[in-house]
């Protein structure tokens, strides 16, 4: 099968191509379900507590720091509006990972005829714990360079912008790009070292996503094209580095 391309952003169009395809797009209407009503829910929790939680917490300004009202605002309102985003889209990415394991190993099979070799929905049943012991390795791995990184971002002008556009687009990456791997038992961290070791394509792909993400109504389907353009990112160009790995024990 030739390379679709070595520019990691164009799998996206393949993930929006591969997604609606047939034998791959009924894999795809769970956790697009899924993520269309957290992602309701979310909007509708932000728009609802943010303004009222804003006022809350000027309230608490004594009379003489008034004045720090129209600095405080936006930065108040930028932490909570991240902080619901980080949230709901740690729980969908929770709720909905089995479902991306799953759909990621149809995404592969369609591809190469091939796929894990105790995958399918029993395959997914037994290995619902491991799978959502994967997602909260992977959030525990972000939190604290979402930490870092955002305070670079307040403080540091222009730099701290652009690392924070940059580590979110490796966010995005491991988020997606690990379900083929996990599918194969490949241990966290050679999926990081593998990933890293094409940069370029990762934080392209990552970044494009991250963008996409932020655009309303776009949004609610970029959880399943990410899936599907990120396993055919593996299945172009890392799977057969990773033939080994799998023998390893988790890490």
């Amino acid at each position: 099968m030739p390379v679709y391309s070595e520019f990691g952003g164009s799998y996206i169009a393949r993930g929006f191509e591969l997604a609606f395809q047939k034998g791959v797009r009924r894999y795809v209407l769970i956790p697009l379900s899924i993520n269309i009503l957290l992602f309701s829910f979310a909007i509708y929790a932000t728009f609802h507590y943010t303004t009222q939680w804003v006022g809350q917490l000027m309230a608490w300004l004594p009379d003489y720091l008034a004045w720090l009202e129209l600095l405080l605002w936006p930065l108040i309102v930028i932490g909570i509006v991240l902080i619901f985003a980080l949230t709901f889209t740690s729980v969908a990415n929770i709720i909905a990972s089995p479902f991306n394991s799953l759909l990621a190993e149809k995404v592969e099979f369609q591809l190469t005829g091939s796929g894990p070799a105790d995958g399918g929905v029993s395959g997914m049943i037994r290995d619902i714990p491991r799978i959502i012991g994967r997602e909260f390795q992977k959030i525990l791995y972000f939190i604290p360079r979402i930490l870092g990184f955002g305070l670079l971002l307040i403080f540091v002008p222009v730099l701290g912008q652009l690392l924070w556009f940059l580590f979110g687009g490796w966010m995005m990456t491991i988020q997606y790009a690990d379900y083929p791997f996990d599918n194969h038992k490949v241990p966290f961290r050679t999926m990081r070292a593998e990933l890293w070791q094409r940069s370029g394509k990762s934080l392209s792909f990552g970044c494009i996503v991250a963008v996409l993400a932020s655009i309303p109504l776009v949004n609610l389907v970029m959880i399943p094209v990410a899936v599907c353009g990120a396993t055919a990112m593996w299945v172009d160009h890392i799977r057969f580095a990773t033939n080994g790995a799998s023998n390893h024990s988790l890490t």
